[in-house]
């Protein structure tokens, strides 16, 4: 599957066992797969962390000229002022292709750069940098 509505576990349910002693799909205990769309969802994985240790969150940001993709758990975040957990980002300066199953080559999103992008780019992301959970000073 690829675009809207693409996580990480969009065609687990799918895979099917492929060698002997091969478990697919894997379930994922009490959680399950996710899904971003549903509130609750969202909420859980933003809440689960908090009392196992865990010191932050890295969200992974993506811009793809002025396009952002993969982003809705980090907006709610932001929006719900639940972000409680120190945060950054992680930036992916590069295309967007089709590595996951060997299609490197297959360019989805081309990154282009130039000053008017990087304005933009930083400006749509300035909500993050104010938040008061960001992490500072992570470049």
């Amino acid at each position: 599957m690829v675009g809207k509505g693409l996580t990480e576990w969009s065609n687990e349910p799918k895979a099917r066992p492929i060698l002997p002693g091969h478990h697919r799909p894997h379930f994922l205990g009490d959680l399950g797969f996710y899904d971003l769309r549903v509130a609750e969802v969202r909420e859980v994985r933003v809440c689960l962390p908090r009392g196992d240790g865990l010191h932050s969150f890295c969200y992974y940001h993506r811009w793809f000229n002025g396009r952002r993709i993969l982003e809705r758990l980090f907006i709610y975040v932001l929006a719900s002022g639940k972000a409680d957990l120190p945060f950054c980002l992680c930036w992916a300066d590069e295309n967007w292709t089709r590595a996951w199953d060997g299609g490197e080559r297959d360019v989805l999103l081309e990154q282009k750069c130039c000053d008017e992008e990087d304005v933009a780019h930083v400006e749509s992301v300035l909500p993050a940098f104010r938040d008061p959970s960001e992490i500072p000073g992570q470049v």
